[in-house]
């Protein structure tokens, strides 16, 4: 099930997104992601727009909406390879038209898997905080 995210969420959907971050961007220190924490707890999942999966009251991945931008996807590295991803970009995409993101060039299965979900190349930058190449996708051609 989808739902809206509640404050009660914020500590299950903080080490979903830190375990994920960790294992899908393994060409950036972990203690970088372990730095976010605190802004990500007191700013960015607050001043977002959030939707959880919840599976029998086990948050099992979420996602993130800063505009009509997908500032987060993220699913538990035990619950991923079961279709929770594609069923929250769905759900994104149902709530915003045209949905941007970002993602690093480096990590190559995300990359892969927003295309197949209809998202196309738009540009490369670099990333400010990281300094590691993120490419600029959209669901607008």
């Amino acid at each position: 099930m989808i739902r809206s995210y509640n404050p009660n969420d914020i500590e299950p959907i903080l080490n979903i997104w830190l375990k994920a971050s960790i294992r899908a961007h393994n060409f950036i220190a972990a203690d970088f992601w372990e730095s976010q924490i605190d802004i990500m707890r007191d700013i960015y999942i607050p001043s977002s727009e959030t939707y959880i999966y919840d599976i029998h009251s086990k948050i099992s991945g979420f996602y993130s909406l800063a505009d009509n931008t997908l500032a987060a996807l993220f699913v538990d590295p035990e619950f991923q390879g079961q279709g929770i991803g594609k069923r929250l970009i769905a759900h994104a995409k149902s709530q915003r038209n045209p949905l941007n993101l970002t993602v690093y060039k480096e990590n190559v299965n995300s990359y892969q898997f927003y295309l197949s979900q209809g998202f196309h190349s738009l540009k490369e930058q670099v990333d400010n905080h990281t300094g590691h190449i993120e490419c600029l996708m959209s669901t607008k051609i």
